[in-house]
């Protein structure tokens, strides 16, 4: 009996779609760098994670009532500011979320002209094969049923950190179950982003690792500007621009050994993104300790006129 392999498989599909003038299914392939036609552009986005503490929804404590937001109020804020893209924080909707409440979302933003750039999900796929990890798995795939719902073509998602695993395991665990979610992202035509987050892609040559392992053309690096505590962060920003599919800026920057982080270059981050050919949102994410009512304004303002420059 002739058994025809997985690998079998694919190679004589490969093949016959090649012969046909089809593209062979990126999903064959490991990540590679983006290669985008024409020139840079930046759109500017805002993530809801900056107004975290404000949130009456995914918040312990009870934000004041004259600066409480939900999503539609984050939405408004960020049409009054300018954004071309709001970037809605997956723990800030309600708990009990209903696909009723995430088509008025979708309304509301289609009305206030601004575009949903993606959510966000927090999540460890640095588990061992169990229960805890397919837990973690569904999770994301719930998320990516929401987004598609929302209309969001980006949803940032974890490596996390080993628990009870190698680091070694940890990243094959990590490797087959992006696989898995970008799988399922991906016919719904959304992209993951994994970010730089700590963990087992702390730095940047763990990230790009597990980017270039993963076969999947639904997978891309969600770029943190602030989560490089290495010796040369914006050397490592540059190294994995040319994989990102959504940007997240950050007002400061820590370098390793720094026990106080310092302003961030934004010239200097939006060359990097211009130089690597980015073409998508970059989303300001405000961490720093100011009140971010007075705070992200002009970081928006400033980040605006040096996309346009």
């Amino acid at each position: 009996m002739n058994t025809l392999t997985r690998r079998d498989f694919l190679r004589s599909s490969t093949v016959a779609a090649a012969g046909l003038g089809i593209l062979a299914p990126a999903a064959l392939r490991a990540v590679e760098p983006l290669q985008r036609a024409g020139s840079p552009r930046l759109l500017l986005s805002l993530a809801a994670y900056s107004f975290r503490q404000f949130f009456k929804d995914g918040n312990k404590a009870v934000p004041p009532a004259d600066k409480a937001l939900d999503m539609f109020k984050f939405i408004d804020f960020c049409a009054d500011h300018g954004c071309a893209g709001a970037e809605l924080t997956s723990y800030y909707f309600p708990k009990e979320l209903t696909p009723e409440y995430l088509v008025q979302v979708r309304r509301h933003a289609f009305l206030r002209g601004v575009a949903i750039s993606g959510t966000a999900v927090g999540n460890n796929f640095a588990l061992p094969a169990g229960e805890a990890l397919s837990k973690q798995i569904a999770d994301v795939k719930r998320w990516v049923d929401h987004a598609a719902i929302l209309g969001a073509p980006h949803i940032r998602v974890f490596a996390g950190a080993a628990k009870g695993i190698t680091d070694a395991e940890a990243r094959k665990m990590c490797i087959t179950s992006l696989e898995e979610v970008s799988d399922y992202a991906g016919k719904k035509g959304i992209f993951l982003g994994l970010e730089n987050h700590g963990g087992i892609v702390a730095e940047a040559d763990g990230l790009l690792e597990i980017l270039r392992t993963v076969k999947s053309p639904w997978l891309g690096v969600n770029l943190d500007t602030g989560n490089f505590h290495t010796d040369d962060p914006y050397g490592d920003l540059a190294k994995c621009a040319s994989y990102a599919v959504n940007v997240q800026v950050k007002v400061e920057i820590k370098k390793r050994g720094q026990t106080v982080a310092e302003p961030s270059d934004y010239g200097r981050l939006v060359k990097i993104l211009k130089d690597a050919n980015y073409q998508g949102y970059v989303a300001l994410e405000y961490e720093a300790a100011e009140n971010p009512f007075a705070a992200v304004p002009p970081v928006l303002k400033k980040l605006k006129e040096l996309f346009a420059a």
